[in-house]
């Protein structure tokens, strides 16, 4: 969180998460160029995070993914992203929301596989102890104490 705090501002504007992404180092490539704006961070919100996420062509939002304790949210502003769930692949436009139960095991990620950028909101709580799980990669993580703590399926570190 930064030591910075606004009473309002406009989302464009608001600075870049520092670091692109918290995946290990050989994944991390998977969701290059997404760019994320931490907005709830900056009102110091705790309990949720809100996240203003650009996707140029051919980024994605995250890995697969499915989460035990956080519910999750997303609502496009701009663009078409490809939603990918356990049932398969939807396109969304602009208007389009999406939601995602904590413990439902329905793992999801968007892809931008079009020639203009993606612009979303998405918003997830931050419970302690939520393990996500992501069915096409060697790969589970954990939070704990605020951060994440990935291993690979078996237990082992990154």
């Amino acid at each position: 969180m930064t030591d910075t705090q606004f009473a309002a501002l406009h989302a464009a504007e608001a600075p870049l998460r520092a670091k692109p992404t918290v995946y290990p180092p050989m994944l991390a490539a998977r969701v290059k160029g997404r760019e994320k704006r931490p907005l709830g961070d900056l009102f110091g919100l705790t309990h949720f995070g809100v996240n203003l996420t650009r996707l140029p062509p051919g980024a994605a939002s995250s890995l697969r993914h499915a989460h035990t304790k956080q519910d999750e949210f997303i609502y496009v502003l701009e663009g078409c992203p490809t939603l990918h769930t356990d049932e398969g692949k939807q396109r969304l436009s602009p208007g389009m929301c999406a939601g995602f139960k904590a413990g439902s095991g329905n793992a999801h990620s968007l892809i931008n596989e079009t020639t203009e950028d993606v612009v979303y909101l998405e918003v997830g709580d931050r419970t302690d102890g939520d393990e996500v799980t992501y069915p096409d990669d060697d790969l589970c993580a954990r939070f704990v104490g605020g951060a994440w703590v990935f291993t690979h399926k078996d237990g082992t570190s990154y």
